[in-house]
């Protein structure tokens, strides 16, 4: 039995390896956009996290200091496997980039002035708009489902302070987890009455 759990743990570490391995070669545009494929992989198609704690590791994820891929890919690991599944995640995610950055480094005149790459990255560019939009739609489609006025307000508030008054990313994330530790500690104090 302990012999079949372990080849099961193994099982696991190497399909997150793998995951976020394929996840961080074949995706352009940051880290958004490896969070939100991580969502696909890790909730849609493995089935092994909730959507709703996906969103809060996502959160997690952008209020830590880093990149946001490595951020998401130790929060994932670390829910998944624990200090070994962060370890791999980590592996995982950063091994694409370094061997990328190190080839594109060496070849660095001949990429800098080809139109076709330029060209390229144009495209890029594009695409990685339409997927942050449809993650954005993803993740908060269920919380205008939900019609919970105060989760309504706070989502149309950070949105109007980021995209309208310019306010700092950070003090909105800052915030918005302040609001959620009030909410909770009330939702706790009226069911304990």
């Amino acid at each position: 039995m302990l012999e079949k759990d372990t080849q099961k743990f193994r099982l696991r570490l190497w399909k997150i390896f793998i995951s976020t391995l394929y996840l961080s070669a074949f995706t352009f545009g940051g880290g958004y956009v490896i969070v939100t494929l991580m969502k696909k992989k890790f909730v849609d198609e493995y089935h092994w996290i909730e959507e709703d704690e996906m969103l809060d590791l996502v959160a997690i994820a952008q209020s830590s200091p880093g990149a946001i891929a490595v951020n998401g890919a130790i929060v994932v690991g670390y829910k998944l496997a624990g200090i070994p599944g962060t370890l791999v995640a980590i592996l995982g995610t950063i091994l694409p980039p370094f061997v990328i950055i190190s080839v594109i480094s060496i070849c660095y005149n001949a990429f800098r002035s080809n139109f076709f790459v330029a060209q390229m990255l144009s495209g890029m560019q594009a695409g990685v708009g339409a997927v942050i939009a449809s993650v954005t739609y993803d993740m908060g489609a269920p919380i205008v489902k939900e019609k919970d006025p105060m989760s309504l307000v706070i989502l149309l508030g950070a949105f109007l302070a980021a995209c309208i008054l310019e306010i700092n990313v950070i003090y909105i994330v800052i915030v918005c987890g302040l609001l959620g530790v009030a909410r909770t500690l009330l939702a706790k104090r009226r069911a304990g009455k």
